[in-house]
C-alpha cells in the first residue's frame, strides 16, 4: 500500500490541519473537538449540523459555509463522531432559532446524534438521510442507508436556512426531498483503510458489487463485470423502480475516490441515456467525489425530482471548500 502519510494514526488530524490551511477564509477548526464550522454565522438563521466518519471527503466538512452546513463533526475513519463533539458543534452554531441535525441513516451516527441532542439542552430536530434504492416500498426508511443524496438534502436545507425559513419548514422540506431522492453505488474495486493497510473485501478482477454502501459494505449483488451502458441500465431500472415522481430531476454522479473523471463522464452520459428513456428530465447536473469511500473504485448515482422550489434552492448561492455557484 502506497500513501502519501507520516504516521497512520495521524493522517486524518494532518489532513483536517491541511483542510483548514487551505479554506481558512469559509471555515475556521475546532482542534479539541474536532468539528468545522462555518467562519462567519447569520444571526437568526436555523443552524444546520451534520457529520460522520472520515474518509467521505469532501462530506461533510467541505459543506460547510454559505449555503449548506453551519458546522461538521468529523469521526475517525468510518466512525461516527461521538456526541461530545456533535454538543460543541451545536453550541458554537446556536443563532438563536433552533438546530437541525442532518444524519445519514446508519445505528451509530444516529445514537450518537440522538444523544449529543439529548445531552445539549438546545432546541434541536433531526432530519435523516436514507436515500438508498432498495426494494422495500418507498415510505419504509428503515433499512434504507444514507449516501451521496446527503449532498442534495444538505444543500437544499442549507439554501432554506440562507433564506431564514423556520425550523418547522426545514422538516418539512427534508421529508420531500427524501421522497424524491435515490441513490445506488457500484464498485469496481475494495477501499483500503490507511492503518490497516489492506483492502476492507475481497472483489475479483472480473467482478463488480452493485448496491455497495460507503463504508464497502456488501450490495445487492456480486455480478460479472459489464459494459458501462449495461451498468448504467440496470442502476437506473433499480432507482427509477423506487421512486413515485419523475420529470424534471437533478442528476448526481459521484464517484468513490478512486475512479478518474473521464470515467465518471462517461457514466453520466450513459445514466442520462438510460434516465430520459424511463421517463426522467435531467434539468441540474453534478459530477464529481463528493461522497467518497477513500480509494475505492466505482461511483454513485443520485437522482433527485425537483419541483419549481426545490429546483430554486438547488439554484441559490453556495459557497464551500467542495460547491460554489452564484456566490
Amino acid at each position: 500500500m502506497k500513501k502519501f502519510m507520516n504516521e497512520p494514526g495521524n493522517l486524518l488530524i494532518e489532513s483536517i490541519n491541511g483542510f483548514a490551511a487551505a479554506h481558512a477564509d469559509i471555515i475556521s477548526f475546532d482542534v479539541s473537538k474536532r468539528f468545522v464550522r462555518r467562519k462567519s454565522l447569520v444571526p437568526g438563521k436555523v443552524g444546520l449540523v451534520s457529520g460522520g466518519g472520515a474518509g467521505h471527503e469532501p462530506m461533510h466538512l467541505g459543506f460547510v459555509g454559505r449555503g449548506m452546513l453551519d458546522a461538521a463533526c468529523i469521526g475517525r475513519i468510518f466512525t461516527s463522531p461521538t456526541p461530545d463533539q456533535i454538543v460543541a458543534a451545536a453550541q458554537a452554531v446556536d443563532a438563536g432559532s433552533g438546530l437541525l441535525f442532518i444524519v445519514k441513516n446508519y445505528d451509530g451516527d444516529r445514537m450518537n446524534f440522538q444523544m449529543a441532542g439529548e445531552m445539549s439542552g438546545l432546541a434541536i430536530d433531526t432530519a435523516i438521510v436514507s436515500d438508498e434504492a432498495v426494494q422495500t416500498s418507498p415510505e419504509d426508511k428503515s433499512g434504507r442507508r444514507g449516501l451521496a443524496g446527503t449532498l442534495v438534502l444538505e444543500k437544499i436545507l442549507g439554501a432554506a436556512a440562507e433564506r431564514k425559513l423556520g425550523l418547522k419548514t426545514l422538516l418539512e422540506l427534508a421529508d420531500r426531498v427524501g421522497s424524491a431522492t435515490r441513490s445506488m453505488g457500484v464498485a469496481l474495486t475494495s477501499c483500503t483503510l490507511p492503518e490497516v493497510g489492506r483492502p476492507t473485501f475481497d472483489i475479483g478482477e472480473g467482478e463488480m458489487e452493485l448496491g455497495v454502501g460507503i463504508h464497502g459494505e456488501p450490495g445487492r449483488k456480486r455480478v460479472a463485470m459489464r459494459r458501462a451502458d449495461e451498468i448504467a441500465e440496470e442502476v437506473v431500472r433499480a432507482v427509477a423502480g423506487d421512486m413515485v415522481f419523475k420529470g424534471n430531476a437533478l442528476v448526481l454522479v459521484n464517484g468513490f475516490g478512486g475512479t478518474p473523471l473521464i470515467e465518471l463522464y462517461l457514466m453520466y452520459n450513459a445514466f442520462t441515456a438510460a434516465l430520459t428513456r424511463h421517463g426522467f428530465n435531467p434539468v441540474r447536473r453534478l459530477v464529481g467525489n463528493f461522497v467518497t469511500s477513500l480509494d475505492m473504485a466505482g461511483c454513485s448515482l443520485t437522482v433527485s425530482a425537483l419541483d419549481d422550489e426545490l429546483l430554486g434552492l438547488w439554484d441559490d448561492p453556495v459557497h464551500t471548500a467542495a460547491l460554489r455557484w452564484n456566490a
